[in-house]
């Protein structure tokens, strides 16, 4: 592999900062993390690794993030900042809107710098209300409609477009509910387990029968990195995640049997919007990059548990539940 010099924003956050682990293995490769840390954190990215710089940026201030690729002179970008979570981008829908600016920035930056390829983090959102089950890249219609997808979907229009005007070659990611030991406590499965390890309730909107699917980071990063590696894919989309569909309650059931827990659920009142009836993709592209299993759904809560229960405190666990 010659000489490479690899830029993520949002480097600092779950995927990126699993990813940035991933890529700084790989021989002859410069790895800058760039993040604003309104989300992510350092401690995420404290990796013993003389080839990782990490600089405190904005992809959303052209002046901020125009100084880094004039500095290292990018091969390839993942550009994966974005304001996450439901509940946040909800609460914030014109901080979300200020992704675009992000979007543009990247995409202009790497067309006047040369960068070979731009990586995407586009989301499992932009598919809306599904109207057909699996999820396929290139038959099911995006259906977007909730500020944090309508972003997702104009960033993948973006990317198509300066492909065709100025032949910047792309590759989009599809992600669909990564979880892993770096994600925020905010979501949903950290959240689960949190609460069964100190054995109070698990509270669920509705009644958990809108369903998701669970992808462990390593499968997503492992997709990312055989894209990257193979040079394959360019231009195109591909799911990430897993494909084995299971209800909001079923999860939460599942972890409290892996576990051994005593907690309960507990049924709140439905969210008002952003809670979509079914999430299953089509993983077809992602099966044939992977060429393996992926991480069963029991292996990677029974990982994800043992991370916490070493990292933290019951009293910390206590703060956050």
């Amino acid at each position: 592999m010659m000489a490479q010099s690899i830029l993520i924003t949002g480097g600092a956050g779950n995927i990126g900062s699993a990813l940035t682990r991933a890529l700084v293995k790989l021989p002859q490769t410069q790895v800058v993390v760039a993040d604003n840390l309104s989300t992510g954190s350092r401690d995420k990215v404290q990796i013993d690794a003389g080839n990782l710089t990490v600089i405190r940026s904005d992809a959303n201030d052209f002046d901020d993030i125009s100084s880094l690729f004039y500095r290292f002179h990018f091969t390839h970008v993942f550009h994966f900042a974005a304001v996450v979570g439901v509940q946040r981008t909800l609460a914030n829908p014109l901080l979300v809107l200020r992704d675009i600016a992000g979007i543009e920035n990247v995409l202009r930056l790497c067309k006047n710098t040369g960068a070979e390829r731009v990586y995407f983090a586009s989301s499992s959102e932009v598919y809306g209300e599904p109207f057909e089950i699996p999820q396929n890249e290139n038959t099911t219609p995006l259906n977007s409609r909730l500020p944090y997808a309508v972003v997702k979907n104009l960033g993948e229009v973006y990317l198509r477009t300066y492909e065709r005007e100025f032949g910047l070659p792309f590759t989009i990611f599809r992600f669909f509910n990564t979880y892993g030991p770096r994600q925020s406590e905010d979501f949903v499965l950290p959240r689960f387990l949190r609460a069964a390890l100190l054995g109070v309730p698990l509270t669920i909107y509705g009644d958990g029968s809108q369903t998701r699917t669970f992808c462990y980071v390593d499968d997503t990063v492992d997709t990312c990195i055989a894209v990257h590696r193979t040079r394959s894919h360019e231009n195109d989309v591909i799911n990430v995640g897993s494909d084995l569909e299971v209800s909001i309650r079923q999860l939460a059931e599942i972890v409290i049997g892996v576990l051994g827990s005593s907690s309960k659920l507990e049924f709140l009142p439905p969210l008002t919007e952003g809670d979509m009836t079914r999430r299953c993709p089509d993983t077809s592209k992602m099966k044939a990059l992977l060429n393996r299993p992926l991480v069963p759904l029991e292996e990677g809560i029974r990982r994800l548990a043992e991370h916490l229960s070493k990292s933290q405190s019951s009293h910390e666990l206590r703060k956050v539940a």
